[in-house]
């Protein structure tokens, strides 16, 4: 059956990568949930999508206690998704403000998975491959999902992560197709897609065989993988 993660919690009259978005999306019964990760200036994993908060600036050149109370760090929000997997992705792109080459992201999330109690529930996703190395340099015990960008080449990309020891591959909704599902399995690989919220897209995806749907129709692609 395909999972379906609600992307960035429940965000149906709730604000994204909060607390409550994810206390929702439990509620309405999401298998699972996911949510990004960045890096404070003081070494805090900070539950944000973009790397800026308007008005404050990088979350990068940004502590602790001068981030707004809706956004929580990724502790807090463990502590509230018993019951569900969760996929941390982890941001740390060239292209932003205050990237960091070395990846302390990548230890710093392990670390903070593994005190949560969390390693075997979790699934660590980023576009960059160099994040993903770092990662399972820090704890080969993490699952991880290489993320693919638009116009990404399935082949390629495909290897590249059987290669590494990945878990899965994170393809865009567009370019999955039963086939590409089919190859994927053969190679071990699971493929969880994003971001898949038209409903011929859902049904799509769960008639492909794809193991998980990220979304933000939670309660329609609940209804299409039941």
């Amino acid at each position: 059956m395909t999972a379906v993660f609600a992307h960035r919690g429940c965000t149906d009259g709730f604000v994204e990568n909060t607390i409550d978005a994810f206390v929702e999306a439990r509620r309405l019964g999401a298998d699972g949930v996911e949510l990004d990760v960045r890096l404070t200036a003081d070494g805090a994993l900070a539950i944000h999508h973009d790397a800026e908060i308007p008005g404050l600036g990088g979350i990068a050149r940004l502590k602790v206690a001068d981030l707004p109370a809706h956004v929580p760090l990724l502790a807090d929000v463990l502590a509230v998704c018993e019951g569900m997997v969760v996929n941390v992705e982890i941001k740390n792109a060239p292209q932003d403000p205050g990237w960091d080459a070395g990846e302390a992201v990548a230890p710093l999330t392990a670390a903070a998975i593994e005190e949560a109690g969390w390693t075997s529930r979790v699934i660590v996703s980023s576009f960059q491959m160099a994040t993903l190395r770092a990662v399972q340099a820090a704890d080969g015990r993490l699952a991880l999902g290489a993320l693919w960008g638009v116009g990404t080449e399935p082949e390629p990309a495909l290897a590249a992560a059987a290669a590494a020891g990945f878990a899965a591959v994170h393809p865009f909704v567009m370019s999955v197709s039963p086939a590409l599902v089919e190859r994927a399995h053969a190679m071990g690989l699971a493929v969880n897609v994003w971001t898949v919220n038209a409903v011929e897209d859902l049904r799509a995806m769960v008639a492909a065989g794809a193991d998980t749907v990220i979304t933000d129709r939670l309660p329609e692609a609940l209804a299409a993988a039941r």
